[in-house]
């Protein structure tokens, strides 16, 4: 199967010049009117191809369907689903994309901070590979452009090749997933599909059907604020009472720390004064006992708090976002089954590995669409240290055409 990769790049360039990152005190759905913009251009792309049923609903979902070959329309219909929105963690804005073709190992200059495989081991596994990153002033996009990109060319691909007979295949490009909230509207029913998948993960290889369980914590402390020259047993220092509980929390794990199945608490954000603080904190772990005990140790943490400072010193808020999708997927195993011989097709060999993060498919999995997630070929999300390689995104596109074919085999 032979992949046209200057298409595919170039598509992909295209895609990250858009600056659709979302936006998490946004009041909106979308969270940010780019992401309205970029589906408009999506919308465009879709109809070039050929495809049918190409439409944006008021939440900006984007949809379009690819019918079954013909004598293939009593399969099941299979979805392949990616993110239109960018992290707000790190700017998405002025994409200056940079192609490196035959890598030769060494650290690669930019114009922001350059990216040394002394750092990101990750790097050495892509000598003589091409890897695309940003020039180190804003991240790449590839998360979720990427995928984006390789479902569109998928799609296209067996637009082109009737030979490659596959029953009724939908998309759906969905905004605001890196702030928790990509399927918040989104219509199961609408989307009529019997099982999906994200094409939303890391490198080569990566399959997952298993997540974090998520909660978001906020924490408001209340001080005293007093003349400092009189503040003997009466000062409570607010910023100096949040230190106190990010350090107490920091000993039991955080991104930094942990690694594998290992949960952890993220300060996402904290501002503080000597009369108030406010901290944000996301609570992250695999095994749903463990992240019960990880909400009720913050909220002992701050009750430790009240008791030394005083009843109404803190203030906790915790919110739960989304379960660990393993709970479903547990039930559909042809569904990875079916992702996975079509990477073996590819020439990719399946890595069965845990989300450490989430992803539209666990909450789709909830809403009755079993949907675990893929490899994009990206790396270093989030980050000004984000690239992706471009022989790992030609073995998703790759994947998503076999995927499509072995479902008429295996169903």
């Amino acid at each position: 199967m032979e992949i046209n990769r200057t298409d595919l790049t170039e598509l992909f360039f295209e895609l990250v010049s858009y600056d659709t990152s979302s936006d998490t005190v946004s009041g909106d759905y979308p969270s940010t009117e780019s992401q309205f913009y970029f589906g408009e251009v999506l919308l465009g792309k879709l109809s070039q191809i050929g495809l049918s049923d190409v439409k944006a609903d008021k939440y900006g979902y984007v949809t379009a369907t690819l019918p079954a070959s013909e004598g293939y329309e009593g399969m099941p219909t299979v979805g392949f689903i990616s993110h239109m929105d960018t992290s707000p963690e790190c700017s998405g804005n002025g994409i200056k994309p940079m192609l490196i073709e035959n890598y030769d190992g060494s650290c690669i200059k930019r114009k922001g901070e350059d990216l040394d495989p002394k750092e990101f081991k990750s790097l050495e596994k892509y000598v003589g590979k091409s890897i695309i990153c940003s020039d180190g002033t804003t991240l790449l996009g590839s998360d979720d452009k990427a995928g984006i990109a390789e479902i569109i060319t998928a799609f296209e691909y067996l637009a082109n090749h009737p030979e490659i007979k596959h029953g009724k295949l939908r998309l759906a490009f969905t905004p605001d997933e890196e702030i928790g909230a990509g399927v918040r509207y989104f219509d199961v029913e609408e989307f009529g599909c019997d099982f999906a998948y994200t094409v939303d993960g890391g490198e080569l290889g990566e399959l997952s059907y298993e997540n974090f369980n998520a909660a978001g914590a906020n924490i408001e402390v209340k001080g005293k604020s007093v003349h400092p020259g009189e503040a003997k047993d009466i000062m409570i220092n607010a910023a100096l009472v949040a230190s106190e509980i990010v350090v107490e929390l920091e000993k039991y794990g955080t991104p930094s720390t942990t690694e594998k199945r290992e949960g952890f608490y993220h300060v996402t954000d904290l501002t503080a004064n000597v009369e108030w603080a406010d901290i944000t904190i996301i609570i992250r772990d695999f095994d749903v006992k463990n992240f019960e005990l990880m909400k009720e140790r913050l909220c002992l943490v701050c009750d430790g708090i009240n008791k030394k400072y005083g009843s109404d010193v803190t203030k906790v808020k915790i919110t739960d976002q989304y379960k660990n999708m393993r709970e479903i997927m547990d039930k559909y195993p042809v569904v990875t089954e079916i992702a996975a011989k079509g990477m073996k097709r590819a020439g990719v060999t399946p890595r069965i590995e845990p989300i450490r993060g989430g992803t539209d498919g666990a909450m789709l999995s909830f809403k009755g669409l079993p949907c675990p997630n893929m490899f994009t070929g990206g790396c270093n999300f989030h980050g000004p240290f984000e690239y992706v390689c471009v022989e790992s995104m030609e073995a998703a596109v790759r994947t998503i055409v076999n995927i499509a074919e072995c479902v008429t085999e295996c169903l």
